[in-house]
């Protein structure tokens, strides 16, 4: 594990944060997106927490879907 795993997910949660300035997205679509962007699916869910953590963002489940949106 790198040194500066921190980093990583920070860096990832601030990719998260401004496509959700665009507005919501599935779990999904944020896989994906942070994927484009070099970033694998476990730095995903972490960076969700990190703004979770942050209180930064909502997540809810419709149907049998997740999705996230800035509050």
């Amino acid at each position: 594990m790198p040194e500066n795993m921190n980093l990583i997910i920070g860096e990832a949660a601030g990719v998260l944060y401004h496509k959700l300035e665009e507005g919501e997205c599935s779990l999904n679509q944020i896989k994906i997106h942070l994927s484009d962007n070099g970033f694998d699916s476990q730095i995903a869910l972490m960076s969700i927490g990190w703004l979770a953590r942050e209180d930064k963002i909502s997540v809810d489940k419709e149907s049998n879907r997740w999705y996230v949106r800035l509050k």
